[in-house]
């Protein structure tokens, strides 16, 4: 039955992510609601919709050739933050992790209140002159902080990676999406790799949870032009404020 719940989780992190993202706020607390230790939760969590990336960049993967040399830039960043936010969360202790929960899955929700703003924002600077180098240097580091809460908890990363981009480059919404995209699959997938170590996966869970993850991201890549994302960013937005209320309340 734990199996089913878990495919089902995975499915819908999955479709949630393909449509408007914040799928780690429903399949995060379902393995905690399962019993699953929360530092494990979220390690098997990352692993598990690692694959939804993926499946992301095979689709679009015709559009990466005009950014090699932006991902040059941004994916060794990328790379080192995941690995620095995956270290810390693997040396937290479980219960300073739990105590952290509601505090995590509040940002992150408040992160997908601010999503459609911020993509407004990119949008009216794609008309505007480059950024000075002052601030295109501390969009790099902001890229990095990023990166290395991604590795550490994840929720929400993207809309957060997506402000900072608008920071660095002028670009349409969807070129700086694609970017964006390759930096949560190199965070995640550095994380993943460093977890894998860690002794701490439930590999029974990421393997239902994969299939699932797959499932997901191929239904919704499909529905993405059907329905309305906005809809589904405001459920889930409902959905992470009831979550963070109840783990306040109960923590």
């Amino acid at each position: 039955m734990n199996e089913l719940i878990e495919f089902f989780a995975a499915c819908i992190a999955g479709i949630l992510n393909a449509v408007a993202g914040g799928g780690t706020l429903v399949s995060f607390p379902v393995l905690i609601a399962l019993g699953i230790p929360p530092i494990t939760a979220n390690i098997t969590n990352t692993l598990a919709l690692c694959p939804g990336y993926f499946g992301g960049i095979i689709a679009q993967r015709k559009e990466f050739k005009t950014q090699k040399n932006r991902l040059w830039q941004i994916i060794p960043i990328s790379i080192l933050g995941g690995l620095i936010g995956g270290f810390l969360l693997v040396h937290s202790d479980e219960q300073s992790f739990r105590i952290l929960i509601p505090y995590l899955i509040l940002f992150a929700t408040l992160l997908l209140v601010l999503q459609v703003p911020i993509k407004r924002w990119i949008q009216y600077r794609s008309d505007i002159h480059s950024p000075p180098s002052s601030v295109q240097y501390g969009g790099f580091l902001l890229l990095f902080l990023s990166s290395v809460y991604g590795g550490y908890f994840g929720a929400g990363v993207s809309v957060i990676v997506i402000a900072v981009l608008g920071l660095l480059y002028d670009d349409s919404l969807a070129s700086l999406n694609i970017l964006k995209l390759a930096i949560s699959f190199s965070v995640n997938v550095t994380a993943a790799v460093f977890f894998i170590f860690s002794g701490t996966i439930e590999w029974l869970i990421v393997l239902v949870m994969s299939v699932g993850s797959i499932l997901g991201g191929l239904l919704g890549g499909t529905l993405v032009e059907k329905i309305n994302p906005d809809l589904f960013r405001w459920v889930i937005i409902c959905v992470g404020l009831l979550l963070s209320g109840a783990y306040f309340y109960t923590g």
